[in-house]
């Protein structure tokens, strides 16, 4: 069911022939970014596509009172920055690392030339797009019907699923902050310590530091009501 609010593009790559992944790597142009880094701002003209190789990072926009509200976290080995490409649209969105990351740009023409040359990839796109809208719609839904008890639990479900590495056995530590986590939710900061208290004090979650691992997924899946 968490899929439902989870959106992850790895395929994208993974899915490509070899033939098709070696044209992307040749396009491909590294960047090392510090943490809190802007990759791009909201309302700029898009240059080209972004490919996360290492790191995370958020994706946000800003309300006309200066509060932020995470729209989405993206993982190592997904795309992001591609649908004002292809909308020929500016951005609608900031995206800023929130974690040393290694961060490849695909030039506009470069993208669009491969689109017209793998057929695999243009519909690896389309199913990603198709994807990318529904989970946006599921977590819109949720910021407009659901109390902030059950939207912070969902936030840390999906946060669950962002930090676990594939095939990975050690246990999932949450490193991001109180602030964003509270910006996820789309709740004040006050307000999210008081939840986690609450969850602290119920045997959900427990903190290490600054870390949160949560202690009883099946129990804040029914916190979170989906």
């Amino acid at each position: 069911m968490i899929s439902k609010f989870t959106f992850n593009n790895q395929y994208l790559f993974e899915g490509l022939p070899e033939y098709d992944k070696d044209l992307l790597l040749k396009i491909m142009r590294v960047k090392y970014y510090r943490k809190n880094e802007a990759i791009f701002t909201d309302g700029t003209i898009p240059t080209g596509v972004f490919f996360l190789k290492e790191g995370k990072v958020k994706k946000y926009k800003v309300d006309n009172e200066g509060r932020e509200q995470i729209i989405y976290i993206y993982n190592a080995g997904e795309f992001f920055g591609y649908p004002a490409i292809l909308s020929e649209e500016s951005y609608s969105d900031t995206s800023l690392t929130l974690e040393k990351s290694q961060i490849a740009f695909i030039p506009k023409n470069d993208f669009l030339e491969l689109l017209e040359k793998s057929s695999i990839f243009s519909r690896l796109l389309l199913k990603s797009l198709s994807h990318e809208f529904s989970v946006m719609a599921n977590l819109m839904t949720v910021q407009s019907q659901r109390t902030v008890r059950e939207r912070i639990a969902l936030s840390l479900l999906i946060l669950n699923e962002k930090y676990r590495s594939e095939g990975a056995s050690q246990e999932v530590l949450i490193t991001l902050s109180r602030t964003d986590l509270a910006s996820m939710a789309g709740t004040a900061n006050e307000t999210l310590a008081r939840t986690v208290n609450e969850f602290i004090k119920e045997d959900l979650i427990q903190l290490d530091g600054r870390k949160i691992k949560l202690l009883d997924i099946k129990k804040l899946t029914e916190v979170a009501n989906f």
